[in-house]
């Protein structure tokens, strides 16, 4: 399914750019700026089976679209810097580049351009990552599923057998049980993974020290002016399938730990997964009682300037591995894919 929706929606981002139609949308569709989301950056890996590789994009494509983004006119800002501008209506336009989950190759790769160019950046921490009891289920299935001629799980109390000889077989596997993981409740999602990962030898504890920051590394990027580091809750759970007491606990958990770990607290918050399904209106409101300045979703779409009053349910526009090209990302610059998305609603946080 998700396979399907990519193809439509390149299908027509494609018939956009042909057309031309961005020009004529453009002044009605573009807004005040966007919020880029990002999560790895990293040199390309040449893997047949990858498919979280829609997580990654490479050095040299993320400094293409900073290339891009100011030749458009828009100004790279923090978030604090987006907000003043929505709140004054300050018509000069601006982008804003996010990062989740903390992954290293933000501090290896993505840093030292951010550096380079003085640009700033919010980078959302999961706080039990770098405490190393994270869990990144998502890549330990893919990888339980790489080493595995055939996975067998209990779904449903069944025993369920998938066949993963294939490069085929192995995609149809992994989309079959992530989008099963993905719906099903948060204790079940973990304890899948987690009995899954030891029968076929994944050390879900080292691939999150190997992959995500340590807390020195967080500090280094901390005490730099040009990055803030925000709040992603302890466990990175979809919130919206939490009891309110558990998604409160959660949100405000992380932001203890991030400011008894850096000496400040967190002002702004990314929900895990960001989706419909993840975060809504309950969680947009605890963002907002527990003080955090801003909170972003994954739902796509622009900034407009009604959103200073949507502040704890702001949209993003991802930068990842499956469009991987200045044609998408100058269309996402017009507005104009997100608004045909969004059948032209300017703010969606309901």
């Amino acid at each position: 399914m998700a396979k399907v929706k990519r193809a439509m929606f390149k299908a027509a981002m494609s018939g956009l750019y042909h057309s031309g139609a961005t020009r004529v949308l453009s002044p009605f569709t573009q807004g005040s700026g966007l919020i880029f989301m990002l999560h790895q950056v990293r040199p390309a890996r040449h893997r047949e089976f990858n498919p979280n590789g829609i997580l990654e994009i490479t050095p040299e494509f993320f400094e293409a679209v900073l290339d891009q983004t100011e030749e458009a006119g828009l100004d790279i800002v923090s978030l604090d810097e987006a907000v003043t501008r929505l709140k004054q209506g300050d018509d000069r336009r601006f982008a804003c580049l996010t990062f989740d989950d903390g992954y290293r190759d933000n501090f290896e790769y993505a840093y030292p351009i951010l550096k380079q160019r003085n640009l700033p950046a919010t980078i959302y921490i999961p706080t039990d990552y770098p405490e190393r009891r994270g869990e990144l289920w998502w890549l330990a299935l893919q990888e339980v599923i790489a080493r595995a001629d055939e996975i067998e799980l209990c779904r449903d109390g069944d025993l369920w057998r998938l066949p993963s000889a294939t490069v085929a077989e192995k995609r149809r596997a992994f989309e079959q049980v992530y989008s099963w993981l993905r719906a099903t409740d948060q204790v079940t999602q973990r304890q899948v993974v987690r009995a899954l990962s030891e029968r076929y030898g994944v050390d879900m504890e080292e691939m999150c020290r190997d992959l995500i920051m340590d807390w020195d590394e967080i500090r280094t990027l901390a005490e730099d002016p040009l990055i803030t580091i925000g709040a992603h809750t302890k466990g990175h759970y979809a919130l919206a399938r939490l009891s309110a007491e558990q998604a409160r606990e959660e949100m405000k958990g992380g932001a203890d730990c991030l400011q008894e770990k850096l000496g400040e607290r967190p002002a702004h918050f990314a929900y895990p997964y960001g989706d419909e399904t993840s975060a809504g209106p309950r969680e947009f409101h605890i963002a907002k009682e527990l003080g955090f300045k801003t909170a972003v979703t994954t739902r796509k779409g622009m900034l407009f300037p009604a959103h200073k009053n949507y502040l704890t349910a702001l949209p993003r526009v991802s930068l990842n591995g499956d469009y991987q090209s200045l044609t998408y990302t100058g269309l996402y610059l017009s507005g104009a894919p997100f608004a045909l998305y969004n059948r032209f609603r300017e703010v969606n946080a309901a």
